[in-house]
C-alpha cells in the first residue's frame, strides 16, 4: 500500500499545476519593461516621412503607445474602442505602425478613424523590438518620466480600459 503513496502524491501534485496552468492567460505575459524607462527611439511620421515624432517629446505627459499593424486583425478588434477613446482626449495616443507598409496604414487610418495624436513609422520593427513586441496589438501606458506603468498583450477591450488602464491613468495624473 505505501509503495502506490509517492506516485500518487507526484500525481496529485502534478495535477495542481496542470489546474493552475489551464487557468492562466497566455497573453498575460509579464514585461521586463514595466517599471523601467521606455525604450527612447525617433522616427518618421507615418503620414509624413520628412518628419519625425521623437519619443523624448513626451515627457511629462502620461500617454499611451500603441502598436498596431494595418495587417493585424486583432488591431480592427480594438481600433473602434480606440477611436472612441481617442475623442475624450483623457491622454494623449501615439501609434507606432508596426512592420507595416506605410500606403496600407495610412488607407486603414484614413478608413477606420485615427485615433492617434501621431503615428510613429517602424517600417522594419526594430523599435518594436526594443519593446519587446511580439505581437501586434500592444499598448504601453507610459507615466510623466518615461516610465513603462503597464503593457496590455492583444486589443484593449472595453473593460480593460475602464478596470486596468483608466484607473492608472488617473493615479498617474495626479
Amino acid at each position: 500500500m505505501n509503495r502506490y503513496l509517492l506516485p500518487l502524491g507526484v500525481f496529485i501534485v502534478l495535477l495542481v499545476f496542470l489546474g493552475i496552468g489551464l487557468n492562466l492567460n497566455p497573453r498575460d505575459v509579464p514585461s521586463p519593461l514595466v517599471g523601467k524607462a521606455a525604450p527612447e527611439f525617433n522616427l518618421p511620421k507615418l503620414e509624413n516621412p520628412a518628419e519625425i515624432f521623437v519619443q523624448k517629446e513626451m515627457l511629462g505627459k502620461v500617454w499611451l503607445l500603441n502598436v498596431w499593424a494595418s495587417w493585424c486583425s486583432a488591431c480592427r478588434e480594438e481600433h473602434p474602442l480606440l477611436v472612441e477613446f481617442g475623442k475624450s482626449g483623457v491622454v494623449p495616443i501615439i501609434g507606432l505602425d508596426y512592420k507595416d507598409n506605410r500606403i496600407d496604414g495610412m488607407r486603414w487610418l484614413s478608413g477606420m478613424g485615427n485615433p492617434y495624436e501621431t503615428v510613429a513609422f517602424d517600417e522594419d520593427g526594430r523599435v518594436g523590438i526594443n519593446y519587446g513586441v511580439y505581437g501586434v496589438p500592444e499598448t504601453y501606458l507610459i507615466d510623466r518620466q518615461g516610465v513603462i506603468r503597464y503593457k496590455q498583450t492583444g486589443p484593449i477591450t472595453p473593460e480593460i480600459l475602464r478596470d486596468k488602464i483608466m484607473p492608472m491613468v488617473k493615479e498617474l495624473q495626479k
